[in-house]
């Protein structure tokens, strides 16, 4: 499933080529949600929110898009051919630009109205998106405490898009290692110090791995990550063999150093 910093990118990408642009065409065949936008319509913004793709158009229209682990957002010439089928387009947009924006097989596409008075959008329930330069920690910190039940292990705690958006399966391994807390210790036995190192990392790791190039969250380290997908090769800290588990209530692969990650939220001296 993409993660923060792959949809912030989705967005640097389709920006320029929509954004200021009218409307030439918009095809969306099983689209839920409110109205559709209209030729005509100017393109106001696209925003990455946490894992969501948000593409506003004037009158408020907005178009939600959530990849999870089948969609990808292209972006075509007019006339250029399309590198997957017809038949998976979710969503087209076409602007006066020239550029063509294809939703391929996303399960959510939907439209909402974002204007005053509308109430709140599909969004709403979102913590603050990691990816953005400053964010309030000590929001994200209070909202672990109000959001998540004290025996719920801490992988599927950062995983929670309402305490903060954009860490997915990989950050979360990545950053537990970072900052040396076992993936199966219950957030209550986190301590409030501990979870702050948290999100710190996380924002950090997700800011560095905005740019173009590939996601590197431990220099050096093959594929450029410390543990996520490296299960039973060598901790890049200690040597120790990585461990990998189905943890938590939606049983996502979880990789961590049993020797740097000993338990109960411990954090070593490095």
């Amino acid at each position: 499933m993409p993660e923060g910093d792959t949809i912030w990118r989705v967005a640097d990408r389709l920006r320029p080529a929509l954004v200021g642009h009218r409307l030439v065409r918009f095809e969306a065949a099983r689209l839920s949600g409110g109205p559709r936008p209209r030729p005509g319509d100017l393109i106001e913004s696209v925003e990455a929110q946490g894992k969501h793709l948000l593409i506003r158009f004037e009158r408020g229209v907005t178009l939600q898009t959530h990849l999870r682990m089948t969609g990808a957002w292209h972006l075509y010439r007019r006339g250029e051919r399309w590198r997957k089928p017809v038949h998976l387009a979710r969503a087209v947009i076409e602007a006066d630009s020239g550029w063509v924006a294809v939703c391929f097989a996303a399960p959510v596409v939907r439209t909402f109205v974002d204007a005053p008075g509308s109430g709140p959008g599909p969004t709403a329930h979102l913590g603050p998106d990691l990816c953005q330069p400053q964010i309030d920690l000590d929001a994200v910190v209070e909202r672990v405490a109000t959001l998540s039940e004290p025996d719920e292990l801490i992988c599927d705690v950062l995983l929670d898009q309402r305490v903060a958006a954009g860490i997915g399966n990989v950050y979360k391994s990545e950053v537990l290692w970072a900052c040396r807390v076992d993936p199966r210790t219950p957030v209550a036995e986190v301590t409030v110090e501990d979870r702050r190192l948290l999100y710190t990392a996380a924002h950090r790791l997700l800011r560095a791995n905005l740019g173009d190039g590939p996601r590197v969250t431990y220099p050096g380290a093959p594929g450029g990550v410390a543990v996520y997908g490296r299960r039973g090769r060598p901790c890049p800290r200690c040597g120790t063999s990585i461990q990998r588990q189905l943890l938590g209530h939606l049983a996502r692969s979880t990789y961590w150093c049993p020797r740097c990650q000993p338990g109960a939220g411990s954090r070593d001296q490095q």
